[in-house]
């Protein structure tokens, strides 16, 4: 038997996130022992200040740049977090994972740092910096066609075909505390905040900001924030469970997701105080700003925060805001097209 992070598929066939001896939720105790884990493994990223950035939005904001962490994105840190818990003969067999290229990379290199190796499904037109950087990390990439293919599903036969462990991309509790240390870090280095913006995807880097923040800093805002084109967690909150919409076309292909997972939908329906949407345009304004005045790189996703934030989308903010910038995998080519309007 297969032993993996998921259960069988569930609703939109995301694995369910009852595997053998798999918490059925995440608690602030899960989030601390996955820093433990992955202490001298994952970066602790740096938090950047800027005064230009507080005048303009009238609050303290820290930003938690994910973008420099191993892999360039937070998804490492719920990727090692999955595989360190595997049992020696299943490393042994392998893993398989399913991502447009951030979930991706991670699992490859956590693969290749435990030493096991990695099958990936991928979409046919992820961005060629994260297919090459999968590659690189030595993992075997099956590819398919986002608009019309089952992703899940394609996984989960890999899983059982070859005796892989499937290491879903957001929807197990692993791999929510382990994204969940990114705001662990962030209020240990600036004490309690009153409000944190975080990216919403499948939902799992939320998922494990919020338990980590509100267990941290009772009474702190929690705002998701989505691309308008691709709002299933906003949706989802407003119907009171996880709906399915069209597989969203945004230039935030980290952001490109159809529904919510049961798992973190559940967490973040609980803890959550809103989600806002930003566009294209403002993600583009973002990304601009923070090459320009911040000196970093980030890509769409990765911006996603920072755009609500400048654009005010949030409303009238509190004193301290912390800010998760996801991630900052692009390519020099697309980051011009993005910039140039080309691209989305």
């Amino acid at each position: 038997m297969t032993q993996s992070p998921s259960g069988p598929s569930g609703p939109s066939g995301h694995p369910r996130p009852a595997g053998p001896g798999a918490p059925d939720t995440v608690t602030l105790d899960d989030v601390r022992d996955a820093a433990r884990r992955l202490a001298g493994v994952a970066h602790r990223t740096p938090v950047l200040r800027s005064r230009t950035l507080d005048a303009l939005t009238g609050t303290e904001a820290h930003l938690k740049c994910e973008n420099f962490q191993r892999i360039g994105a937070f998804k490492f840190r719920g990727a090692y977090n999955a595989l360190s818990r595997l049992a020696p003969d299943q490393l042994a067999r392998g893993v398989v994972a399913y991502s447009s290229g951030n979930h991706a990379q991670a699992v490859a290199l956590a693969a290749r740092e435990l030493g096991s190796h990695a099958v990936i499904v991928m979409p046919e037109d992820s961005p060629r910096s994260k297919t090459d950087a999968t590659a690189g990390y030595g993992a075997e990439i099956v590819r398919y066609d986002r608009y019309t293919g089952d992703r899940a599903a394609l996984a989960q036969q890999l899983a059982e075909d070859r005796g892989l462990a499937l290491i879903p991309p957001y929807e197990h509790p692993h791999i929510i505390a382990g994204q969940g240390t990114a705001a662990l870090e962030l209020l240990e280095e600036t004490g309690p905040l009153d409000a944190l913006l975080v990216p919403v995807g499948g939902g799992g880097l939320m998922a494990g900001s919020a338990t980590a923040a509100t267990a941290l800093a009772p009474g702190i805002r929690m705002i998701g924030v989505e691309p308008t084109a691709g709002d299933d967690t906003r949706r989802s909150l407003a119907a009171g469970h996880p709906v399915t919409i069209p597989v969203p076309r945004t230039i935030a292909d980290g952001q490109a997701v159809d529904t919510p997972g049961a798992l973190t939908f559940a967490i973040n329906q609980r803890l959550l105080d809103s989600v806002v949407l930003v566009t294209d345009d403002e993600i583009r304004a973002a990304m601009t700003f923070a090459f320009e005045r911040l000196k970093i790189v980030t890509e769409p996703s990765g911006a996603s925060a920072l755009a609500a934030l400048l654009a005010g989308k949030a409303g009238p903010l509190p004193p301290r805001t912390g800010v998760i910038i996801s991630g900052g995998n692009i390519g020099l080519d697309r980051f011009l097209a993005v910039m140039a309007g080309a691209d989305g």
